[in-house]
C-alpha cells in the first residue's frame, strides 16, 4: 500500500506472536496461536475462516474488547496489548468504527441522533457533533433521510447509517464483522461498494466474514485455521461493486423492456 511520496504506509495495526488462552474449568482452549499481522494505511483486509478458527478472538483483539494471552497489540504505533479496560474503552471509542451485522441502532432515535451517539462519549461540542454527523451521513448517500428513524428505513439504509456511525469519530480502522449477514445480495453488493469508496478515500477497513464472495470485495485476504494464519494473499480476482451494479442496472432495464414489449 503506498504512502507519501510513493513509500509505503506506515502499519495502522500490527500485531506481534499474539496468543489467546481461555480456561474453562480445567481445561484450556487455545483460540490464537502465535499470530503476526500488519495491516498498513489505506488497506482493505478480509479475514475468513469457520468457527472457532480464531477470526472472532483476532477480531475481538483487534477492536480493543480483549486483550491477548501474551504478545503485542499495536495500534497505530501504541502498544495497546495490557491497557486497562477503561484506558482499552477510550481507544475503542477514538480510534476505531464498528460495523456488526445486526445494526445495533436505537430504535426510537432518528438517524442523525444514531450518528452523533459515540461523540457523547468523547465531549464533542454539540455543533461541531451535528456537522460531523450530517457530513457523515452525506458520505454514505443519506443526507436527505437524517431525520429518519430505523423502522422507516431499509436494511440497507440502516447499515448506512451504521457506517456512518462507525466514521464520525474519524478512526483509525473500520472493523466491520460480517456486515452483509443480515442483507439480500444487490444491498450487500451496495454494501461492498461503500466500504470500496470509503477504502479509495483512504481509509482502512478488516472485514470479518465467513463468505468466499464477500471477501472477493477486499484487496487482501487472511485466512484463519485453528487459532493460525494459514494464508495471506492479495485477492486475485477482486470484485468491484460499482461495475457489478452497473451490470445489475443493465440487466434489469433489459428485463423491464422485455416485459414492456411483450404486453
Amino acid at each position: 500500500m503506498a504512502g507519501v511520496n510513493g513509500r509505503p504506509a506506515d502499519p495502522v495495526i500490527r500485531v506481534e506472536d499474539a496468543t489467546k488462552v481461555y480456561r474453562l474449568g480445567d481445561f484450556e482452549v487455545h483460540a490464537l496461536r502465535g499470530v503476526s499481522l500488519e495491516v498498513r494505511g489505506g488497506e482493505f483486509l478480509a479475514v475468513m475462516g469457520a468457527s472457532g478458527s480464531g477470526k472472532s478472538t483476532l477480531m475481538n483483539i483487534l477492536g480493543c474488547l480483549d486483550r491477548p494471552t501474551s504478545g503485542h497489540y499495536h495500534l497505530r504505533s501504541q502498544d495497546v496489548s495490557q491497557l486497562s479496560r477503561d484506558a482499552l474503552a477510550e481507544v475503542r471509542n477514538r480510534e476505531i468504527g464498528f460495523v456488526f451485522q445486526g445494526f445495533n441502532l436505537l430504535p426510537r432515535t432518528s438517524a442523525l441522533e444514531n450518528v452523533e451517539l459515540p461523540m457523547l462519549y468523547n465531549g464533542t461540542p454539540p455543533r461541531e457533533s451535528r456537522r460531523r454527523a450530517l457530513e457523515a451521513l452525506d458520505r454514505v448517500g443519506l443526507a436527505d433521510r437524517y431525520h429518519h428513524h430505523p423502522n422507516q428505513l431499509s436494511g440497507g439504509q440502516q447499515q448506512r447509517v451504521a457506517i456512518a456511525r462507525a466514521l464520525v469519530n474519524r478512526p483509525a480502522i473500520i472493523l466491520a464483522d460480517e456486515p452483509t449477514g443480515n442483507l439480500d445480495s444487490r444491498t450487500s453488493v451496495e454494501m461492498m461498494g461503500v466500504f470500496q469508496d470509503l477504502n479509495r478515500e483512504g481509509m482502512t477497513i478488516v472485514l470479518i466474514t465467513h463468505e468466499p464472495d464477500i471477501a472477493a470485495y477486499a484487496a487482501r485476504n487472511v485466512v484463519f485455521r485453528d487459532g493460525r494464519i494459514i494464508q495471506d494473499l492479495p485477492m486475485a480476482h477482486r470484485r468491484i461493486a460499482t461495475e457489478e451494479l452497473r451490470e445489475m442496472a443493465k440487466t434489469a432495464a433489459a428485463a423491464e423492456k422485455d416485459g414492456a414489449e411483450q404486453a
